[in-house]
């Protein structure tokens, strides 16, 4: 097992950090519905959103904690599941001194944001299969190692992750072991999130823009132990989720039965899309998939993306990235918008 100790790895700027702090904090426990607020310069009249918003989300995070089975204290919301990564970073990351690493092909903004921060990114390419190669992991990592982020199910790859491997640097890692689960609600793998309390490095997260149909309103979740939850609010902007978000949150997050329907129906019309991907002729190589995209390999990326524009499909274009050479990404649509793809795709 590691040496995990969380104080080491926190920003010094950061463990002395007076968190900016509204006068509404205080009122948390509070039923506030007669009270008159003159606090915070707000316009008084009634607009539905003259309002600050709730800074902790507490509506949201308790629907979320129940649905979940975590602790509210265990959870950060944010702007997109970006703004809890750059938090992440914003956190623990010295600028110009640690490193974190990442395992390409990836989600691009790990290395986006470790460059807006100064932080060296180490790539170490995933295996010929997209499976994480420890022993060159182990390798790469050093004192300055704050992160190793992970991508399960996988983006643009679409595959899961090993649980031996996943664990393996839980285990033996010292830092924080970041697992992006964006993607998860599509695949039949459990979330980590499970072991939450197991694991006192771990960080899960996830967001309401795939699965829950809410890429509009820009809701990241955070899920970790509430040592680290508490140092990542001491940075957060105090209403960084607007009361829109909350709100149309709240009415998703309440209609479950809408959310698994829409999930079977997006498997469903991936594995037909499958089925028909096999009959391609220019179509290489299909790689297995738990997310709601396919992605392939064909005989000439660029020529293939661009005739799929032209009849008005926009598809993803994968082949710059690593192990990708002529790989597409196909994101599963409605069943009218697939058969549009599989008309253009066999015209």
């Amino acid at each position: 097992m590691n040496s995990f100790n969380l104080d080491s790895l926190v920003r010094d700027n950061v463990k002395v950090l007076k968190p900016y702090s509204s006068a509404r904090d205080e009122f948390e426990d509070f039923d506030t519905a007669d009270m008159v607020f003159l606090d915070a310069n707000e316009n008084p009249y009634n607009s539905g959103v003259n309002r600050y918003p709730d800074p902790q989300q507490a509506s949201v995070k308790n629907i979320l904690a129940k649905q979940n089975k975590v602790n509210p204290n265990q959870m950060l919301l944010g702007n997109g599941s970006d703004e809890v990564l750059d938090l992440i970073f914003r956190a623990f990351c010295e600028p110009k001194k640690d490193n974190v690493i990442t395992l390409p092909p990836t989600y691009g903004m790990y290395g986006v944001l470790a460059n807006i921060n100064a932080v060296e990114n180490r790539e170490v390419l995933l295996s010929t299969d997209f499976q994480p190669q420890i022993e060159k992991i182990f390798k790469a990592i050093d004192d300055n190692t704050k992160m190793i982020f992970l991508c399960s199910p996988n983006n643009p790859t679409g595959n899961s992750f090993s649980e031996e491997s996943v664990t393996t640097l839980l285990e033996h890692f010292n830092g924080l072991i970041v697992i992006d689960e964006a993607y998860i609600d599509f695949s039949e793998k459990e979330s980590w999130l499970k072991k939450i309390d197991q694991y006192p490095n771990l960080i899960i997260t996830q967001t309401l823009s795939k699965a829950y149909g809410l890429a509009g309103i820009r809701l990241g979740i955070c899920y970790a132990s509430s040592e680290i939850i508490a140092v990542l609010n001491k940075i957060k902007p105090p209403y960084n989720v607007n009361e829109l978000t909350q709100k149309r949150a709240l009415e998703r997050l309440n209609n479950t039965n809408a959310i698994q329907s829409e999930i079977v129906t997006i498997i469903k019309q991936r594995d037909e899309l499958l089925k028909v991907l096999l009959d391609i002729k220019y179509v290489e190589k299909i790689y297995p998939t738990e997310a709601n995209f396919i992605l392939i390999k064909v005989d000439d990326a660029n020529k293939r993306y661009n005739d799929l524009i032209a009849k008005g499909i926009v598809i993803r274009n994968r082949t710059t990235q690593p192990l990708c050479e002529n790989c597409l990404r196909l994101t599963i649509g409605t069943e009218e918008e697939n058969k549009k793809l599989i008309e253009a795709l066999i015209a």
